[in-house]
């Protein structure tokens, strides 16, 4: 009996792996369940699969993971496999860049690794998800692949962003978890008597997923886009309720991007007008048209629906265009649409433009609905600097500039804002701010009433404890003594350092 495992490894070394593999066939063969043996031989077929590890070579590199296979080493044997895998993610890497892609060899393979013994985690490891990730578009087994590598598994450099010629690139674990929740919401597709029906999505498989995603979206707030795809889960599952607010902070960043707003619209199909401001929206930014053709059908569905036809057809005759330029199909509601009388007697416009600006400042207040309104009174506004001062109460108070609140502010308006954050030497930024209805009520407004008592030589007077300046007594051709009403708004006298009150009209 002899072993001859330091010849082997000599003559695997020395490329010489015929003779190699009749020395460790034959050792194996005079001890089976000699592990000595059977790490000398699998060394030997890891060398010819290494050897073979091109597509053209495909047949021969699955015959020596079968061999590798048949040998049933222990689970401790970790090291061989290890080594396995990188021959086995450069072969999956190289089928990615084929034009045609055998999918049933990337099942086989991962069938091969499934049994293999590795190390987890670890470098090897992460390539092998990296190779595999490569596929998930089209790769129908890319969820059971996912499941089976399991993301617990990536190392804490795998949530880092690489580079790659000078590039920025995402985060392969950021990268698998919008893959997963892709291929989730894609759904599979089954058939039926040869017909292909509506994919279906997987409830149960979306939410063992979502708990993990959520604790991505919490431990890396960094990562832009997992909260997009939390929210694209949701809908998936019907689950409206939690919706917009694990939405929003993808939002506010990507404000920008027509298709967040798309898909704001869709979180709110419910609300028939709120949707209809987020396909304003999406259309007010500037995108190439062929990116706008499912948006400007949505969109034009929803104007057919209000009836205005001549909006309607404006949006239809520019995704008709982006269609006939690539020789791309029109859908079949499109189809119906043209046939159709009020198309056919309808005008349409060089655009929608002045459409989409009336409903943009409804669609852009949905951003920064987690943050509360507050309700403030106007007590000044420079109308040179678009600027106004504001009193909430005696501990709330500044000014801000008004010039994206639409309606012009006068002295006593009472506002509905939200602010973004703390106010800095009473200078306030103001994320919406819009008129409040006639029947709001601010603790800095309030009514009064009483005999005007006017201070000669100064001119200002007083009804009770309201201050009445002289341009408010001019205008309003006020005699001392005289009972008057009107409305008074809390001010701050700088002067005497206290609160009073002062009247901006006269009823």
């Amino acid at each position: 009996m002899r072993m001859s495992f330091k010849e082997v490894k000599e003559l695997r070394k020395a490329g010489k792996l015929e003779e190699a593999i009749n020395l460790a066939q034959q050792d194996l063969e005079d001890e089976p369940t000699n592990i000595w043996n059977k790490r000398s031989i699998s060394w030997v077929y890891y060398a010819y699969f290494k050897k073979n590890s091109s597509i053209e070579n495909f047949d021969n590199f699955i015959e020596y993971l079968e061999k590798l296979k048949s040998l049933e080493l222990p689970v401790e044997e970790k090291m061989i496999f290890d080594a396995s895998v990188y021959q086995v993610g450069k072969l999956v890497f190289a089928f990615s860049k084929e034009s045609q892609i055998d999918y049933s060899k990337l099942d086989r393979l991962f069938d091969f690794v499934k049994d293999f013994h590795l190390t987890i985690p670890s470098e090897s490891y992460s390539f092998l998800y990296k190779a595999f990730h490569k596929h998930y578009e089209s790769w129908s087994s890319y969820l059971n692949f996912s499941d089976w590598w399991n993301f617990n598994n990536f190392r804490s450099q795998d949530f880092l962003e690489e580079e790659f010629n000078g590039k920025k690139i995402m985060s392969i674990a950021e990268q698998a978890y919008i893959a997963y929740s892709k291929k989730l919401i894609e759904g599979e597709t089954s058939e039926l008597n040869g017909v292909i029906l509506n994919n279906s999505i997987d409830r149960e498989r979306i939410a063992n997923f979502m708990p993990k995603l959520e604790t991505i979206i919490e431990k890396h707030p960094e990562y832009q886009y997992p909260p997009y795809f939390k929210a694209k889960l949701l809908l998936a599952l019907g689950e409206t309720e939690n919706i917009l607010s694990a939405f929003l902070p993808f939002a506010k960043q990507k404000r920008n991007d027509f298709w967040v707003w798309d898909l704001m619209a869709e979180i709110f199909t419910e609300n028939k007008e709120l949707s209809f401001a987020c396909y304003c929206k999406a259309l007010s930014l500037r995108t190439p048209e062929d990116f706008l053709v499912k948006l400007h059908q949505k969109f034009a569905s929803l104007l057919v629906e209000k009836e205005m036809y001549q909006e309607a057809k404006t949006e239809i005759e520019k995704l008709i265009a982006v269609r006939t330029k690539h020789d791309w199909k029109l859908p079949n509601q499109v189809n119906q649409w043209i046939k159709q009388d009020w198309y056919k007697n309808t005008k349409s416009k060089s655009d929608n433009r002045e459409l989409y600006s009336k409903y943009l400042k409804e669609a852009e207040e949905i951003l920064f609905q987690d943050i509360p309104e507050e309700i403030i009174a106007v007590e000044f506004v420079n109308k040179n600097r678009s600027l106004l001062n504001f009193v909430k109460d005696k501990n709330k108070h500044g000014f801000f500039n008004y010039s994206n609140l639409g309606d012009k502010p006068k002295v006593g308006d009472i506002l509905k804002v939200r602010f973004k954050g703390e106010g800095q030497d009473n200078y306030y930024k103001v994320l919406t701010a819009k008129k409040s209805d006639s029947n709001s009520e601010s603790p800095a407004i309030q009514d009064f009433n009483g005999m005007l008592q006017i201070i000669t030589p100064q001119g200002f007077g007083f009804a009770e404890n309201i201050f009445i300046d002289q341009k408010l007594i001019d205008k309003n051709k006020l005699e001392d003594k005289q009972e008057i009403k009107g409305k008074a708004i809390l001010s701050f006298n700088k002067k005497k350092n206290e609160w009073g009150w002062k009247a901006f009209v006269i009823i």
